[in-house]
């Protein structure tokens, strides 16, 4: 095979680019698109930590930090430039937060908003115009479980992770009559190192919440690298559901993913119908 050919063959693959590389998710998303001949634009806030994968494959690594506008706006015209457009955009970018609500700081509460919702939101208002252009795209949006229900000491990040669900319910459903797809990531516990290097915590402590948010700081922190979610099994999961004819919107990853998130749905079932009456009599009476 020339090389004339295999460069033809590579420029037929989707382009990606991808928030947040240099751990976790982003990291082997960014791996397993590259090994499998995928143009990909990987970046991170520090791209000395991508030196091990601008040689995989055909990459093209930047600088970007989701929460500085010229950063994307220089990212995006580089990717047009290199490759032409985007056609697939995950939204990795995000920091953690532990606290109980009564206990946390407004300044790393803001911060985590401002990555985690307001930096996804730019990603995705810098890509649409191109999408809509050529009426094709997919934008994938890496929520939580804790997207679905919320913890002790995680509020805040759950309040973060519950607005990139509405926002991307919303999304699915103005952009998917031009052509464009959007999917939520949803998983629970991964070997990821979100809880020891992206996930910051509240300073002070209340003795009140000790058996709650405070018992779930300390087991978070250790189960760290002890989680039982693969994070390249996730990242062939993700690529799968891409492709695949009917992609969900929603894309829960491990086990306990599933199991919560479905118990989830069991316990909202049943508290609505316990008070359907009170919700039904809420309105004006009909005549």
């Amino acid at each position: 095979m020339t090389s004339n050919h295999k460069e033809s063959m590579a420029a037929e693959k989707p382009v990606w680019l991808i928030t947040g590389c240099s751990t976790g998710f982003g990291r082997e998303l960014a791996r397993h698109l590259l090994e499998c001949g995928y143009r990909v634009v990987v970046t991170a806030r520090n791209p000395e930590d991508l030196a091990g994968l601008a040689s995989i494959g055909n990459a093209l690594v930047l600088k970007l930090d989701v929460t500085d506008q010229g950063q994307i706006d220089h990212a995006i015209k580089e990717a047009y430039t290199k490759f032409g457009g985007i056609d697939v955009l995950v939204n990795n970018a995000g920091i953690g937060y532990f606290g109980a609500v009564e206990e946390s700081e407004d300044e790393q509460v803001r911060r985590m908003f401002e990555v985690n919702v307001f930096g996804l939101g730019r990603m995705i208002r810098a890509v649409l115009p191109g999408m809509r252009n050529k009426r094709s795209g997919f934008i994938v949006n890496l929520s939580s479980l804790g997207g679905l229900r919320s913890f002790p000491a995680l509020g805040y990040y759950s309040a973060t992770k519950f607005a990139v669900e509405g926002l991307s319910e919303a999304l699915w459903q103005e952009v998917e009559p031009l052509g464009i797809k959007v999917m939520v990531v949803e998983p629970s516990g991964f070997r990821t190192d979100w809880a020891g290097r992206s996930a910051n915590e509240s300073q002070q402590t209340i003795a009140d919440y000790a058996e709650t948010a405070g018992a779930r700081r300390s087991q978070i922190r250790g189960h760290s690298g002890k989680q039982p979610g693969d994070p390249v099994r996730a990242a062939h999961a993700i690529v799968m559901a891409v492709e695949s004819a009917n992609p969900p919107h929603r894309l829960l990853l491990g086990n306990a993913a599933f199991d919560l998130a479905t118990a989830k749905l069991d316990d909202l079932r049943k508290e609505f119908s316990a008070w359907e009456s009170v919700a039904r009599g809420a309105d004006f009476p009909t005549i």
